[in-house]
C-alpha cells in the first residue's frame, strides 16, 4: 500500500479529510451515532479487516438503486458514514457467515471523481460533512412535539417499540441526533433511510422524517387495499395462489424479504437436496405450502418447523464406511477387554458374516450379566471395530410406548421416538445402536414399549420402521442392534425370541487382578492427575480390595475402591508433594478403612443338618447355606429366613419326601409327630425365593433325621419332587462360578442339566468336580459324609437300622 492511501487525517481549509478503506452495503445505511452488527461479503471483509490493522476506521457506503430488480448498482451514493470496527464474529444466524461490528460516527463525502482500488481493496478520500441548523429553540421543541406524536401512532399502528425507546428520544434535546437516532431503529422505506443520511440540514431532515414515518404508516394500512384488489382479481378455486400472493405484495411494500415464503423456499430447496425418497417428498411439500400460509409467530407453524427439521436431519443416504480387518477388530477387543472369550468369538463371528454377505440381517445380540462386567463397553468396542458412530439408549424405567415409536404430531410436545433421535444423533443410517437395559422396561397406560421394540429388532420388518412422528418410513436393515440385561428372565418372551442371548459370568479373582492392572488403575491413575507408572499397587494388595472390599460379579465396585486410592494419592501429592506411591495390604486398610466383607470361605468341618445350597442373582452367583434342626415337639414346621412361597412350597416338598423314604433312610417313620422341624436359611433380610434349593433342603433336613454330617466341600443345586426326582435349573453358569470362588470342589446338578457343564467358565471347569443325580438318592449319597456317623452315639436298633 502506498504511504498516500494510509488512514491519515489531512485537515486543510478547516475540512477533515480521510483514507478509509471502504465496504459497499447495497440498499443500508448506518446513522451516526449508532452501533451496527453488518454481515459480511468476501470484499467488505477484506476492507473492515484492512481497517482492524490501522486506526479501526473503515467508510461505509451503499449503492444507487437500480431499475431492474435483483441487480446491483456499481454507483456509489455520493455520502455515507464513517465507522469505527470494534471487531469481526461468525454471525449468530448463520456460522458460516461473518459479520463486523462498528459504532458508526459521522456523515462524510466522497469526494468527487476519487475512488481508487489496490490490493482488491476499494478505498475512497471522503470528507467529513458540516450540518446546518437553524433552528430556534421554539421551532425544535415544536419539531420534538411532531416526531413524538408521529413516534405515537407509528407505535399503536405498526407495533411496540423496544424498552426505553419513547424516553431515550424525550432526553435527546437536539433535533439532528434525535432523527438519525429514530430513523436507525425504528422501520421506513429503505430509500427513504439514504434520503434521512444524505440530508445535511436539520431542518430538512426533520422534514423528511416525520414524512417517511407518515408514509411508512400508510403503506402498512394497505394490506385491507390489496386484499380487496387479490379478491377480485384471483378465483377461488385459486386461493391458495392468493395467499402467497398477498404475502408477497405485503412483503414488497414494506421491503421485508425475510418472510414465510422464503422459510418455505429454503425447505423446498433442502428437500430436494436431502434424498429421502421421492415417493414421501409429496407430504413434506404439502407441509412446506401449509407454513407459507401462516404467520411465523403462530404455534402450528412451530411444528410444522420441527418436523420439517427432523426429516431432513435425519440420515437417509448418508453411511460410514465400514472396517472389514478382522484381524485388527480382534486385537481392539482383546486390548480393551480381559477375558469375555466366548462374547469376542461370537462378535468375530458377527463381522465374519458381514464382510461375507454385506448386511447386518443377522440375529440381534443380547449381552446378558451381572452389573459391571463389560457389557457396554463390548458393545462400543464393536462399533469403534467396525468403524462405525456409536449411540446408546438406555431403556431403564422407560413405560411409554412413545419413547420408541415417538409421539403424534397431534400432541402439544411431541417429538421423535429415541431410534429415530439416536439416527439423528449419529449423523449416519448404519450406527451400532446400544439398546441398554431392555430387562428395566416396564408398561402401563400409555402403551408397551417392549411390544414396539419387536418391530425395530426384526430383520424382516425394520428396513420400514415408521415413527409416529416422521410418519415416513425409514430403514434399519443397515444398523447393527446390541442389546444388554441383567437378567434375561425378565424380558418379555416375543421380544427375547428376536434375539440371541450371550451370558457374560462373573469374573475369576485372577480376572479381576488381570482387569485392574492392565486398565483400571492406569485409567483412574490419569483421571485423577497421577502418572501411572508412579501408582504400585501390588498382586496381594489387588488381593485385599477384591475379597474385603468389595462383593461383585464385575468390576465396577473395585474400579471405585481403586477411584478412592487414587484421589487419597493425588491429595498426599498436593499437600506433601509425594510423586510415587507403593500401595500394600496394609496401606489399603489404612486408605480404605477396615474391610467391609470377610472371606466366603465354607465352614471346613462337615456339619449335621447344614448343607450347602447354590442361588443366581441379578449380580451373580451366591452360596447359599441351609440350616435344619430338629427339636422334641408335636410336629411343627417354621421356615425363616425371608422365604417367598415357591422356595416354602419346595420345603415342604423335601419333607413330604423324607418322610416318604423314612424306613429306607433308617429314620424314625412318626418322626415328624414328635419332633418340630426349623429350617433357616442365613442372611434373613435378604429375601429368596425359587425351586432350585429343594435337594438342598431335602439333605439338610436328611443330615438332621440321620444325624449324618453333610460334607462341606459339597454344594448342590436341583429342585426335588415328592418322589425324589432331580429336575433342571437354570443360571448354572453363575451357581459353579459361586461355588469356585467359595472353594468348593465338588458340586452335584440334576443330570438334566448335564449338557450346561460345557458353557461353564474353563476355570470352573478344572476345578470344580461335577456330579450328575437324576433322584435324591445320588444325592444323599454323595453329600452325606457316612465316615463321620459312627461319632454320634446312637441307640443299637437305630443303628442297626442304618447300617442295613
Amino acid at each position: 500500500m502506498s504511504d498516500e492511501m494510509k488512514n491519515n487525517i489531512e485537515r486543510s481549509d478547516n475540512r477533515e479529510v480521510f483514507n478509509l478503506p471502504t465496504a459497499v452495503l447495497p440498499g443500508y445505511a448506518i446513522f451516526p451515532g449508532s452501533f451496527a452488527l453488518v454481515d459480511l461479503t468476501p470484499k467488505n471483509e477484506e476492507a473492515f479487516s484492512e481497517a482492524l490493522k490501522g486506526d479501526k476506521l473503515a467508510f461505509v457506503v451503499s449503492s444507487e438503486p437500480t431499475a431492474k430488480k435483483g441487480v446491483l448498482s456499481e454507483k456509489l451514493c455520493s455520502i455515507g458514514t464513517v465507522v469505527r470496527v470494534t471487531g469481526i464474529t461468525k454471525s449468530e444466524r448463520d456460522k458460516k457467515i461473518k459479520s463486523a461490528r462498528m459504532e458508526s460516527l459521522f456523515r462524510a463525502r466522497i469526494e468527487k471523481n476519487y475512488a481508487e482500488k489496490e490490493d482488491g481493496i476499494l478505498f475512497s478520500r471522503v470528507v467529513r460533512c458540516t450540518e446546518t441548523n437553524d433552528l430556534s429553540d421554539k421551532e425544535q421543541i415544536a419539531y420534538k412535539i411532531t416526531i413524538m406524536n408521529a413516534l405515537s401512532e407509528y407505535s399503536k399502528n405498526i407495533g411496540s417499540l423496544f424498552g426505553g425507546f419513547l424516553k431515550i428520544c424525550v432526553a435527546t434535546e437536539k433535533i439532528g441526533p434525535l432523527c438519525d437516532f429514530v430513523a436507525a431503529n425504528i422501520k421506513i422505506l429503505p430509500q427513504a433511510r439514504q434520503q434521512l443520511l444524505e440530508t445535511l440540514d436539520v431542518r430538512s431532515r426533520a422534514d423528511k422524517l416525520i414524512e417517511s414515518i407518515r408514509a411508512f404508516i400508510e403503506v402498512n394500512g394497505l394490506e385491507e387495499e390489496i386484499e380487496q384488489k387479490l379478491q377480485s382479481r384471483i378465483e377461488k378455486h385459486q386461493r391458495e395462489y392468493q395467499l402467497r400472493e398477498k404475502m408477497a405484495v405485503i412483503a414488497e411494500e414494506l421491503g421485508d424479504g425475510d418472510n414465510m415464503a422464503l422459510e418455505a423456499q429454503r425447505y423446498r430447496k433442502a428437500i430436494e437436496e436431502s434424498g429421502i425418497p421421492e415417493q414421501y417428498t409429496t407430504k413434506l411439500y404439502r407441509e412446506c405450502d401449509r407454513l407459507v400460509k401462516m404467520s411465523s409467530v403462530s404455534p402450528d407453524a412451530s411444528v410444522i418447523r420441527g418436523y420439517l427439521e427432523s426429516c431432513l436431519s435425519l440420515p437417509w443416504n448418508s453411511s460410514t464406511k465400514d472396517k472389514t480387518n478382522i484381524s485388527a477388530a480382534r486385537k481392539k477387543l482383546d486390548r480393551d477387554h480381559y477375558g469375555l472369550e466366548e462374547v469376542k468369538t461370537r462378535i468375530i463371528e458377527q463381522l465374519c458374516v458381514y464382510t461375507l454377505t454385506g448386511n447386518t440381517n443377522a440375529q440381534i445380540l443380547c449381552l446378558a450379566g451381572p452389573p459391571g462386567v463389560g457389557k457396554t463397553s463390548i458393545a462400543r468396542s464393536v462399533a469403534e471395530a467396525m468403524g462405525r458412530k456409536f449411540a446408546r439408549i438406555s431403556l431403564g424405567g422407560v413405560k411409554d410406548e412413545a419413547e420408541i415409536r415417538g409421539h403424534r404430531r397431534t400432541y402439544i410436545g411431541s417429538m421423535p421416538g429415541r431410534i429415530i433421535s439416536a439416527l439423528i444423533s449419529a449423523g449416519t443410517n448404519n450406527p451400532v445402536i446400544l439398546l441398554d437395559e431392555v430387562d428395566k422396561m416396564g408398561y402401563d397406560h400409555k402403551g408397551d414399549p417392549s411390544t414396539a421394540l419387536l418391530e425395530v429388532l426384526d430383520p424382516e420388518q425394520n428396513n420400514t420402521f415408521t415413527d409416529h412422528f416422521i410418519d415416513i418410513p425409514f430403514d434399519l436393515s443397515k444398523v447393527l442392534f446390541i442389546t444388554t440385561a441383567n437378567n434375561k428372565n425378565d424380558i418379555t418372551p416375543p421380544l427375547l425370541d428376536r434375539m440371541e442371548v450371550i451370558d457374560i459370568v462373573g469374573y475369576t479373582f485372577e480376572e479381576k487382578c488381570q482387569i485392574a492392572k492392565r486398565h483400571l488403575i492406569k485409567k483412574q491413575a490419569a483421571k485423577h492427575g497421577l502418572k501411572p507408572a508412579n501408582l504400585k499397587i501390588s498382586d496381594k494388595a489387588l488381593q485385599t480390595i477384591i475379597e474385603g472390599y468389595t462383593r461383585e460379579a464385575g468390576v465396577r465396585a473395585l474400579e471405585h475402591r481403586i477411584a478412592s486410592i487414587c484421589r487419597k494419592a493425588a491429595t498426599q501429592t498436593v499437600e506433601n508433594g509425594t510423586e510415587k506411591f507403593s500401595i500394600s495390604p496394609q496401606k489399603v486398610a489404612e486408605l480404605l478403612g477396615p474391610a467391609k466383607y470377610k472371606s466366603e470361605q465354607p465352614e471346613r468341618t462337615s456339619e449335621v443338618g447344614v448343607s450347602n445350597g447354590l442361588a443366581w442373582t441379578a449380580v451373580g452367583g451366591e452360596l447359599l447355606k441351609i440350616e435344619v434342626a430338629v427339636l422334641s415337639g408335636t410336629g411343627k414346621v417354621s421356615l425363616t429366613g425371608s422365604l417367598g412361597d415357591v422356595m416354602k412350597e419346595s420345603a415342604m416338598a423335601a419333607i413330604t419326601y423324607i418322610r416318604s423314604r423314612s424306613e429306607s433312610l433308617g429314620i424314625d417313620s412318626s418322626f415328624y409327630e414328635k419332633n418340630d422341624i426349623h429350617i433357616h436359611v442365613p442372611e434373613g433380610a435378604v429375601p429368596k425365593d425359587g425351586p432350585s434349593a429343594g435337594v438342598t433342603i431335602a439333605t439338610a433336613i436328611a443330615s438332621a433325621l440321620m444325624g449324618v454330617p453333610v460334607r462341606a466341600d459339597v454344594a448342590m443345586t436341583g429342585e426335588v419332587t415328592l418322589r425324589g426326582r432331580v429336575l433342571a435349573i437354570g443360571g448354572l453358569r453363575e451357581k459353579s462360578m459361586a461355588a469356585y470362588k467359595n472353594g468348593i470342589k465338588n458340586v452335584i446338578i440334576p443330570s438334566a442339566n448335564s449338557t450346561d457343564i460345557e458353557e461353564t467358565a474353563p476355570i470352573v471347569k478344572e476345578n470344580i468336580n461335577f456330579i450328575t443325580a437324576e433322584n435324591m438318592d445320588t444325592v444323599l449319597e454323595n453329600a452325606l459324609d457316612y465316615s463321620l456317623y459312627s461319632k454320634r452315639a446312637l441307640p443299637a436298633d437305630e443303628k442297626n437300622a442304618i447300617a442295613a
